[in-house]
């Protein structure tokens, strides 16, 4: 019996992402059925970023005659998820062709050949690499909210980790979890911290010493799951769960040859990288750059690198196009994770689960309410990953509920911030899928690799909410 169980289990796998999503959309679709529809009324309000959003009115929930919405929106939603996801679709496409002109040119892994034959006769440097890199990254999302400016570093990462001994999962994990670390647990990041302390009335980038002192311990705990995954995978690399996806890419990249030295197509192709990362970095805190400006500057970049490596036009026109083809896959599951959205906002039931969630809190004792405060955000997170979106949906009703239910608006902005440790792992998060489509790793790969650390992570969260929840009563801590 449990020989046979085995072998069926064994003959049992995960359905491809975009079946799982795609099933996602059909649930959502029945869910709009069922749940009533409601909206909130909307004020126009300016946001501490200079932008406008409509914002919820506390208390203006009404229910509405049902909402019901036809099987072709099955169909049809994907459809319009493409076209609200226009941008980001331009920006996957684009950072796929690009820096596949990139890996053809042979630039980065010679360098990295070379970065690596350093490293290596350095042993306490190269341990000393993962959390240094790390750092920086999470200090890009604490500070100005690194999300998807970070898929470009994968093509450079991966290779990295590889020629290191690791594996591609470590590749991806020290650009995306660092940064994503840093995102949810920011305290100074305009996007999530300043848009929802200014809607819930706190003193903005008030908090800041028990933020930072969150932000050190979140990162450092995920330092410490990949550096110990990193060391075993290095020992054992057959238990790397993309052991034959690695072996796939060994087969296919360009290869340094030993005695292959520097020339001057490197040295300006690797220059480019790096004016590229520069100015994008200069450009998003200087000018608060968006993706479609973001997306432009490696399209440029793609160009500059195909001349600099002397690559004819057709050349790189076909390796533009292969690159940009890899990311099709991720395209049609970020329109389908859209879809989600159009879904719930076309059948009305978005505020209405806020409603429900918000009113279900009040009932709750007061040491759970900023737990389930955080659990009510990162259902809502499933659906829309802008963190700013988010705050101007859910603060203007979730700061008067923290009045009613006896916390401090403080603390329901940082239930707020500390969903977005969830987001690593969501199949309706461009961010996440955009950053594994450019490393061919399939979601339930990643998944089930991340879920041991989601668990860690979701506890910590919970954790970290206590002290606001009962020590720090009086007002921000």
């Amino acid at each position: 019996m449990k020989t046979t169980f085995k072998a069926w289990a064994s003959r049992l796998k995960m359905p491809h992402t975009l079946v799982i999503v795609g099933s996602l959309v059909a649930l959502v679709l029945v869910l709009s059925w069922i749940i009533p529809s409601g909206e909130f009324q909307r004020v126009d309000k300016l946001l501490p970023d200079g932008s406008h959003r409509s914002v919820p009115v506390p208390g203006s929930f009404q229910f509405l005659p049902k909402t019901f919405l036809g099987l072709h929106h099955l169909f049809l939603s994907p459809i319009q998820g493409f076209e609200s996801a226009g941008v980001l679709v331009a920006f996957l496409l684009i950072i796929g062709g690009s820096f596949n002109i990139l890996q053809e040119s042979g630039a980065v892994e010679f360098s990295i050949k070379r970065l690596v034959r350093f490293i290596s006769a350095r042993p306490t440097l190269e341990w000393l690499l993962i959390p240094l890199l790390m750092t920086i990254f999470s200090l890009a999302g604490a500070v100005f909210g690194m999300a998807e400016e970070t898929i470009p570093f994968i093509a450079i990462f991966i290779p990295m980790a590889r020629a290191l001994g690791y594996d591609s999962l470590v590749g991806v994990a020290i650009p995306f979890l660092g940064s994503a670390a840093g995102f949810a647990c920011a305290f100074i990041n305009p996007f999530t911290v300043g848009v929802a302390q200014g809607i819930a009335g706190v003193p903005i980038y008030s908090g800041m010493r028990y933020r930072i002192g969150a932000w050190a311990l979140v990162t450092a705990i995920v330092i410490t799951y990949v550096m110990i995954y990193a060391r075993r995978v290095k020992k054992e690399p057959e238990r790397s769960p993309v052991r034959a996806i690695d072996l796939e890419r060994e087969a296919v990249e360009h290869h340094v040859s030993p005695d292959e030295t520097w020339d001057l197509r490197h040295v300006l192709s690797l220059a480019t990288v790096l004016a590229t990362l520069g100015v994008l970095v200069f450009g998003v805190i200087r000018y608060k750059w968006y993706i479609d400006v973001i997306a432009g500057l490696f399209l440029a970049m793609g160009l500059v690198i195909a001349l600099t490596s002397r690559m004819n036009l057709s050349q790189a026109a076909r390796h533009f196009v292969a690159g940009a083809k890899d990311m099709v896959g991720v395209v049609m599951i970020v329109a389908c994770a859209r879809a989600l959205l159009v879904i719930a906002n076309d059948a009305k039931i978005m505020d209405t689960i806020l409603f429900y969630g918000s009113n279900t809190i009040t009932l709750l004792p007061k040491a759970v309410t900023a737990q389930v405060m955080f659990l009510v955000q990162c259902v809502i997170n499933f659906f829309i990953h802008s963190g700013t979106a988010q705050a101007a949906l859910t603060m203007p009703v979730m700061a008067p509920l923290a009045d009613l239910v006896g916390i401090t608006r403080q603390t329901t902005v940082y239930a707020f911030e500390l969903c977005e440790l969830v987001v690593p792992i969501l199949p309706t998060s461009a961010v996440t899928m955009g950053i594994l489509g450019a490393a061919k790793i399939p979601w339930e790969t990643w998944a089930k690799w991340f879920l041991p650390l989601l668990g860690i992570l979701v506890l910590t969260a919970c954790l970290l909410l206590v002290p606001p929840t009962l020590f720090f009563p009086w007002g921000p801590f």
